[in-house]
């Protein structure tokens, strides 16, 4: 009688076992083992940035009228930059972030008051694009990390990285973007980042 006890015991056990279990096709694979990320590239996300920035700054010069190029907001300071100013700006600052990354001596400043047509400020905006174009393409993950000697201000020399110039850039393009939005807004357009929204 213990014998037949204990041999339904082990079965009622290993049944309650298997009951548990879910079947062999229903068990998940073991994890993989966790891989680490793949590294950044950060020559490909800057080239896309300034892919990105190049066209809209392009494409709000064009758009804007040439009479409205002596644009600024009503009641403001006349230190405030028109939209023509903005865009002399723009190009001296690709000019000068630019040559820094290409190891180059930057042009000599465009004065922002200068009275310029929009053909030639669209020309030297384009032109400080293009600039900027050599500099962002020829930018690989191993050369932005480079060391380059620039001088600074204060006429003080300071080492960089390669992309470091070329992020201030971005940084700085993107910044005067915004007020290009807003002026283009004041006179009724839609700016080139909105369009077909």
């Amino acid at each position: 009688m213990k014998k037949c006890l204990l041999a339904v015991a082990a079965v009622l056990l290993a049944a309650t076992a298997s009951a548990q279990q879910p079947p062999a096709s229903a068990q998940q694979p073991p994890a993989a083992p966790p891989q680490a990320p793949p590294p950044t590239d950060i020559a490909m996300n800057l080239k896309r940035q300034h892919a990105a920035i190049r066209k809209n700054l392009a494409a709000s010069a064009t758009k804007m009228a040439e009479a409205d190029y002596t644009f600024r907001p009503q009641g403001v300071d006349p230190v405030v930059r028109t939209f023509g100013q903005f865009l002399i700006h723009l190009a001296n600052a690709n000019n000068n972030f630019c040559a820094r990354a290409l190891g180059e001596q930057p042009k000599a400043f465009t004065d922002e008051k200068t009275t310029m047509t929009k053909a030639d400020t669209v020309k030297l905006l384009e032109d400080s694009l293009v600039l900027c174009d050599k500099a962002y393409d020829g930018l690989t993950a191993a050369s932005a990390v480079e060391m380059l000697k620039i001088t600074g201000r204060n006429n003080q020399v300071i080492e960089v990285a390669r992309a470091n110039p070329l992020i201030n850039n971005l940084s700085h393009n993107n910044e005067h973007y915004g007020n290009l939005v807003t002026y283009l807004r004041a006179k009724g357009l839609v700016p080139p980042s909105s369009e077909g929204r």
